[in-house]
């Protein structure tokens, strides 16, 4: 199939994207990467009017480190935020979550922001954003908006974005010093949506365990954060596993499909999780 007849807009500026978002409400969908949208179009399962191209817009796409965060910007591609060495010493957790993200093909033109934006409960950006405590910027007709990323996932494909607003870039934040990073997922085949995935933070102090966070891929509805602190211990050399399978399992609410069933997932994700652990504390 292909797409439902659309209007094209190729804004060079965010303000004439959001004028255009702003003119036409819900019926305009916008378009950086693509590589999310087209197959939803494509198969018509959204029919938009209006496709708003913000591929000419300048300034979106680069990669910003700082003290607090690495800021990423709308047009910077999955491949580009995955070479850039400053923003890994930042904040390794992004290039070991991207390397999961589909095929070479599609980082090449996928966008991080719109990942996130597509708030597709398998996307791997999304847990990170949420455990990371990040932030996605928006510019609306009213201003400039900073969402929390606890906030900015309301339900499955669905967020706090306005119908008139743009996110023009999203905001990862950093761990403090001491902090051990780690992402996994388990898929049918190499690129196909995760089964179940999850990303691990631990920080260690004083040869001690003082923090371990985790947030999952596939298995609920939107990213959240599960502190499994209690659950590993303090003891670096020797994790509470089980406690750890058993916290992540109560916590998961994972829904069965053709792929997998609701009971498979969530046993799938509790041995990531273990086994997420134990190579994150061994580094």
């Amino acid at each position: 199939m292909k797409p439902a007849p659309f209007v094209h807009h190729a804004p060079t500026s965010v303000a004439e994207a959001v004028e255009v978002l702003r003119s036409v409400g819900h019926d305009a969908k916008v378009l950086a990467g693509g590589q999310s949208l087209i197959p939803i179009l494509s198969m018509r399962l959204a029919s938009p009017g209006h496709l708003v191209d913000i591929n000419a817009v300048a300034g979106l796409d680069t990669v910003q480190v700082s003290e607090d965060g690495v800021r990423v910007g709308a047009l910077v591609r999955h491949a580009q935020l995955a070479r850039d060495e400053a923003a890994y010493a930042a904040l390794p957790l992004l290039r070991q979550a991207l390397v999961h993200v589909a095929h070479p093909a599609i980082r090449n033109r996928g966008t991080a922001v719109g990942s996130i934006a597509h708030a597709d409960a398998a996307g791997e950006l999304p847990a990170v954003l949420t455990l990371t405590a990040g932030v996605v910027e928006a510019v609306g007709p009213a201003g400039v908006r900073d969402i929390p990323a606890g906030e900015f996932f309301v339900g499955p494909l669905e967020t706090a974005l306005a119908d008139d607003e743009l996110a023009v870039a999203v905001r990862f934040g950093r761990f403090p010093a001491g902090t051990r990073t780690g992402f996994a997922e388990l898929a049918r085949r190499s690129g196909d949506y995760a089964l179940a995935g999850v990303a691990v933070a631990i920080t260690l102090q004083d040869k001690a365990v003082r923090s371990a966070t985790a947030s999952f891929v596939s298995v609920t509805d939107v990213p959240d954060v599960l502190d499994l602190t209690t659950a590993v211990g303090p003891d670096p050399a020797a994790p509470d596993l089980d406690a750890v399978a058993d916290a992540v399992r109560a916590h998961v609410t994972p829904d069965g499909d053709i792929h997998a069933t609701a009971d498979y997932r969530r046993m799938l994700v509790a041995e990531l999780t273990r086994r997420l652990v134990t190579e994150v504390l061994s580094r």
